[in-house]
């Protein structure tokens, strides 16, 4: 094997869900920057995910999209398969990461949300990341990395945020019983807690409402809404050989919101 060849199946891969957009975009294109390279995730926009994988490929890392709708856990066999053939084409046998970033976001009060809303909810944002991580363990290597997102939403309470909130408190909880488990391969488990940040999740809510972007300025100690450049290198650097003895935790990066 050439010394090019060796090099190369030496460089890390990370798996990153919903990664043509928001936060998962930034994660990809972050993690590109540090030479890792990503297969990520897109649920339709398959021009949106072409242009991420120019993008990495200009950052310095090659990323392969792959189509995965992580709210149907019956397609998630099948997607292992292609993780494989992926993974294959990559000159690797395992990956280093997985970051479970994919979700939906949803509006109601607890009085008003229907059984069909909580559902889709659960689905995407609790049952598939739970499915997918459990597909995926054969492929990641030992001494692996996996970070879950989270939200500000678990610990800070706004109104017509219950469902969410919750699932995503859910999120947190699965973090530290996967560290536990999965301690014994050397898998570090985190949860990453964004704070509001200004992309088209929720509609684009934080980003294109003025308003609303004032009031999360005004409760955030250093004075602003997030951007997905707050998130996208914490996550990188979290899964960084730096970060090894991080374990188990749900970091919230916010900026000091409700503080």
């Amino acid at each position: 094997m050439s010394d090019s060849i060796t090099a190369l199946s030496d460089t890390p891969i990370a798996i990153v869900t919903g990664g043509s957009r928001g936060l998962g975009r930034n994660t990809v294109l972050s993690l590109a920057r540090r030479g890792v390279r990503s297969i990520f995730t897109y649920n339709a926009n398959r021009a949106e995910a072409e242009k991420v994988v120019a993008l990495a490929a200009e950052a310095g890392a090659r990323a392969v999209a792959l189509q995965l709708d992580v709210g149907e856990a019956s397609t998630f066999d099948a997607f292992a398969d292609q993780v494989r053939g992926t993974l294959r084409d990559l000159g690797a046998e395992r990956f280093d990461y997985l970051v479970n970033n994919a979700g939906v976001s949803h509006h109601n009060s607890i009085e008003k949300t229907t059984e069909e809303e909580m559902d889709a909810l659960y689905r995407v944002n609790f049952k598939g990341v739970f499915f997918l991580t459990q597909k995926l363990l054969p492929l990641i290597k030992d001494g692996g990395r996996i970070v879950n997102l989270s939200s500000g939403l678990s610990r800070i309470v706004v109104p017509g945020s219950a469902p969410y909130g919750s699932l995503k408190a859910a999120i947190d909880v699965l973090t530290r019983y996967q560290a536990k488990e999965l301690g014994a391969r050397r898998i570090a488990v985190n949860a990453v807690a964004p704070g509001a940040i200004q992309t088209d999740f929720s509609g684009g809510m934080v980003r294109d409402n003025p308003e609303l972007n004032r009031q999360v300025a005004e409760m955030t100690a250093l004075g602003r809404a997030g951007q997905p450049d707050d998130i996208g290198p914490m996550i990188a650097a979290l899964l960084s050989d730096d970060n090894r003895w991080v374990n188990a935790q749900r970091i919230e990066v916010s900026g000091g919101m409700a503080i």
